[in-house]
């Protein structure tokens, strides 16, 4: 990354961060971090689609397990790339670890938009988006790891989109 992108990455972050002065925007940034703590939501969104629809129950158990994996991958990400989180904004949250990139809710989320939405559950998108945003909202994340994280979790999802329809390799 060369000092213009590191320079707007900050500036964007910033922009963003700024609207958690709106008292429920902060809220709201906060409890989609906490629910998104190790792609928690997700896999309880998965795991009631197993429990709802016991006909592609094998399906949507697959769907979660790529979910939690992606999320992993994230985890092991971060350890390799070893970026610091940002330092020139306060952050809202508490953060499970130090390192930023890739951010592993915008890992899990995406993974989640797209398994799940393989399965019908559009709505998944638009709350995954939501959480992404949410890592800029409440200052722990840059966009570009937000964007690589994203990036990850559909890579993930793609990769894995045959085992959950359950089609072998």
């Amino acid at each position: 990354m060369d000092e213009t992108d590191e320079s707007y990455d900050r500036r964007l972050l910033t922009a963003l961060h700024a609207r958690a002065a709106d008292p429920r925007v902060a809220a709201t940034a906060r409890a989609l971090s906490w629910a998104g703590e190790h792609g928690a939501v997700w896999i309880a969104a998965g795991l009631a689609g197993a429990a709802l629809d016991p006909g592609r129950r094998g399906a949507w158990l697959r769907a979660t397990a790529l979910c939690a994996g992606a999320h992993a991958l994230s985890i092991g990400a971060k350890h390799a790339v070893r970026r610091p989180r940002p330092s020139h904004v306060r952050p809202l949250v508490r953060t499970a670890g130090r390192h930023s990139f890739p951010s592993s809710h915008a890992t899990s989320a995406a993974a989640a938009a797209y398994a799940y939405g393989a399965l019908g559950a559009y709505a998944v998108a638009p709350a995954a988006v939501a959480m992404c945003v949410s890592r800029l909202v409440v200052g722990v994340h840059y966009p570009s790891d937000v964007v690589a994280g994203a990036v990850l979790g559909v890579v993930t999802a793609r990769v894995g989109a045959r085992w959950v329809r359950g089609v072998p390799g």
